[in-house]
């Protein structure tokens, strides 16, 4: 199984905080275009929650009218298994609305470079900086873990300080004591910036003891046995259950 079907495998979170319906294209070797209006048409039915105004956007003519027709069961299942990619975590809420990349348009992953297969969403492009080996950066996150079907297994907003306030994960950019896939993508982001990232295993947890950490027990129990679960890995499922899904939202940098 590939990475990107792998990865949509995840159910969606919860929370939607944005003002218009997100189409475009998923990394994926079958033809999904047409999931939108499956989405719209499974929350019209009451089988998924969304908020009215992504239900009934203001131009719903960007769905095509032959996309209504649904009677294929392979289709249905890779529309349920898609709509991973395209909700949003509470990372999401503070944003009011989203600016694409002006030379890659909403909606579409693509490849980062010298990564290791990592693929990216820019879901909003910062305009600071971009930090360089040496800066100590800033973070909010949010990781999932495709193998569970999503599962969240741990996000900054559930580190609180005193006063209640979400604690930002922060880390030297080129330390080596985070995992792989989360420096590469931070390192190609602007100040400001939040990006959806699909992380390979062989760019996620090599070990244990590898940034971030959950601070729970039992997420962290969760996490390990599952990504390094001998009975699986020898059942040739190594290339699918470490495969992590982060929102990364760049906060700040200070260069040393």
């Amino acid at each position: 199984m590939s990475i990107e079907k792998c990865a949509v495998l995840a159910q969606p979170v919860e929370r939607v905080a944005f003002n218009h319906v997100v189409v475009g294209s998923i990394p994926t070797d079958g033809d999904l275009s047409f999931f939108p209006a499956m989405i719209l048409s499974a929350a019209r039915s009451g089988f998924l929650s969304l908020p009215p105004h992504i239900l009934y956007p203001r131009h719903e003519n960007i769905i095509p009218s032959s996309l209504k027709q649904f009677s294929n069961s392979r289709r249905a299942a890779l529309i349920s298994s898609s709509m991973l990619l395209f909700q949003f975590s509470p990372l999401s809420t503070s944003i009011a609305s989203i600016t694409p990349s002006p030379s890659r348009p909403l909606a579409e992953f693509f490849d980062i470079p010298d990564a290791g297969g990592l693929k990216a969403l820019d879901i909003r492009v910062g305009t600071g900086d971009t930090p360089a080996i040496g800066d100590k950066v800033a973070i909010h996150y949010y990781g999932r873990l495709a193998a569970k079907q999503g599962w969240r297994f741990d996000s900054t907003y559930d580190h609180k300080d005193e006063t209640g306030d979400p604690i930002p994960f922060v880390f030297v950019v080129g330390s080596g004591k985070v995992i792989s896939g989360i420096e590469a993508a931070v390192k190609t982001m602007k100040v400001g910036g939040l990006r959806r990232v699909v992380i390979p295993p062989s760019q996620g947890y090599q070990n244990t003891s590898q940034e971030p950490i959950p601070p729970n027990f039992f997420d962290r129990q969760r996490l390990f046995t599952t990504i390094f679960n001998p009975t699986r890995i020898a059942n040739g499922e190594g290339s699918t259950l470490g495969t992590l899904i982060f929102d990364i939202e760049l906060l700040s940098l200070r260069s040393p």
